[in-house]
């Protein structure tokens, strides 16, 4: 029944275009209600605790220094800082929309705002320089994902804060992964610019070393913000609530001082950030009443002995749950995603042997591949939308299928050699 009543939960919302945190919701309690004996007060209870936990705070604040920068403009100082650093590799400027999203990433926390906020600036940079429009636009929408993969990202703030596992370790956990993507993304921009070079034309310029070094040293003011709040909490001087603070603080005196940021722009970014914040704790209390239905019907033990009685693998499992998220990620955006699917996938691939740490790093992962991913991938939908339709939604879709399989590489990489998400966690004792 548990079944029945979830799919038409998802039938529901999906034709009747609910918001998906209600239709969790809802679905919850029918479940509570005529399943379990009418426990809905236990929902109301887990809802509570997780919603007043000092954790989730942090959620906003970061969001709201995210937006903060975006409405500051530094995204166009850092761009400009570090374009020249990349004149005379092959790839050359569409190089610099994946370095300069995993540095937006560190302080941005979400993929769309980070996609969005250096695609403004990169694409009319690079189309009028003559630069392939759907290659600019796939490599700013797959630079985009590492904004949900880098620490503070969002994606692992909500995993930690509903799951119960060490923030802390999260975010020293995305960051050698979300290296590491970067470099990937990075390398095959390097192949397809030498296969292709009319990808990425000769514009003529040739920075000279200074004015490389006068570059990247203006983008200090990044570099203070990711010291507020990774640098902080990496050297316990802070937690992670306590650090978004700080980096809110800082990313409004940098904003005001070096940027465009004034007390109007400030006001829009709280509101902007408020109301994105209210759309996700809807998902979150849906997600936390499934989630305790979930768990007073013992569905998580079921699905492990289902399993076990099949005697496959623990890595049949995972390849079934990437199916899966692959499958989803179509249709749903990349919180809503993991919310949705962490009540079940967390405990089944805990008990059989994953490290929390590990899984949420490959969720993340997998989430930002939907966010590649037509009908919903996000980051095209908003790139497309700033080229003003220059670039229609299949062009982006079809550049940006190297780096969705990358990102598929990138969830193997793990598997093999889970230490590079798990070595940072471990030296924090």
């Amino acid at each position: 029944m548990f079944w029945l009543y979830f799919a038409g939960g998802l039938g529901v919302t999906a034709l009747t275009g609910l918001p998906i945190g209600i239709g969790l919701g809802l679905t919850g309690l029918a479940i509570l209600h005529f399943e379990a004996g009418g426990a809905t007060s236990l929902a109301v209870t887990a809802v509570w605790n997780v919603l007043t936990d000092f954790t989730l705070s942090s959620v906003p604040l970061f969001m709201f220094m995210g937006d903060l920068m975006m409405e500051s403009g530094l995204s166009r100082r850092l761009y400009s800082g570090l374009a020249p650093l990349f004149h005379r590799v092959p790839g050359r400027l569409l190089h610099s929309n994946i370095a300069v999203c995993a540095m937006f990433g560190a302080v941005a926390g979400t993929s769309t705002s980070t996609a969005a906020a250096v695609g403004t600036v990169a694409y009319p940079e690079l189309t009028r320089r003559g630069y392939d429009r759907p290659a600019v636009v796939a490599s700013l929408a797959a630079g985009g994902t590492l904004g949900l993969l880098i620490p503070p990202s969002l994606s692992l703030l909500l995993y930690g804060a509903t799951q119960q596992v060490s923030i802390g370790r999260l975010f020293l956990a995305g960051i050698i992964p979300g290296l590491m993507m970067a470099a990937l993304f990075m390398a095959w921009i390097y192949i397809s610019a030498k296969r292709n070079p009319r990808l990425t034309p000769n514009d003529g310029e040739r920075p000279t070393l200074r004015e490389q070094l006068l570059g990247l040293l203006g983008t200090w003011p990044l570099v203070v913000l990711v010291f507020a709040c990774l640098g902080t909490v990496f050297l316990g001087w802070a937690t992670p609530t306590e650090a978004a603070g700080l980096g809110v603080a800082a990313a409004i005196i940098v904003g005001f001082l070096f940027g465009d940021l004034t007390l109007r722009k400030t006001w829009d970014a709280f509101l902007n950030s408020t109301i994105v914040f209210g759309s996700i704790v809807l998902v979150i209390i849906g997600s936390l009443i499934l989630s305790q239905a979930v768990s007073i019907l013992g569905l998580p033990g079921q699905v492990m002995q289902s399993v076990v009685d099949l005697g496959v693998s623990k890595y049949w499992v995972l390849v079934l749950v990437v199916v899966v998220y692959l499958i989803l990620g179509c249709f749903f955006d990349g919180v809503s995603l993991m919310l949705l699917t962490i009540p079940l996938a967390y405990p089944v691939m805990t008990g059989m042997g994953f490290d929390p740490i590990w899984l949420g790093v490959v969720i993340t992962i997998l989430i930002e591949v939907g966010m590649l991913t037509p009908p919903v991938g996000m980051n095209l939908f908003v790139l497309t939308a700033i080229t003003k339709h220059e670039v229609s939604l299949g062009q982006a879709a079809q550049a940006a299928i190297p780096y969705w399989l990358l990102l598929l590489g990138g969830v193997l990489i793990l598997t093999l050699f889970p230490a590079i998400a798990l070595w940072l966690p471990g030296m924090m004792g």
